[in-house]
């Protein structure tokens, strides 16, 4: 999935303001959440959202895909997340601090 963040592009997710602005301050690449979006693995919140996060299967999908550069450029982001609403905009974007409940 090509994420554009021009909202002209209908295919591209929509990032509310909040997540536009998190995305900078945490500097969480627009290459990031493109990861997320088509590899991450998905959790729900229990509260209406979904929570888009890297596990060990989809590094490894993304190695068998992209190769092992993508995996050494994304290493460092692999506690990185996406919270999307039931609208499917994603609302935010962050770093992991603790393990997603999965129940």
């Amino acid at each position: 999935m090509e994420l554009a963040m021009e909202p002209e592009n209908p295919a591209a997710p929509r990032l509310s303001v909040h997540a536009r602005a998190r995305m900078q301050q945490r500097g969480i690449g627009a290459e990031v959440l493109e990861r997320l979006l088509d590899y991450g693995r998905v959790a729900h919140d229990h509260q209406g959202a979904t929570i888009l996060y890297f596990n060990g299967a989809a590094r490894e999908k993304i190695v068998r895909d992209e190769g092992d550069r993508a995996k050494r450029r994304l290493d460092k982001w692999r506690d990185a997340y996406a919270l999307l609403g039931r609208d499917g905009e994603v609302v935010t974007v962050g770093h992991r601090t603790k393990r997603i409940c999965r129940h």
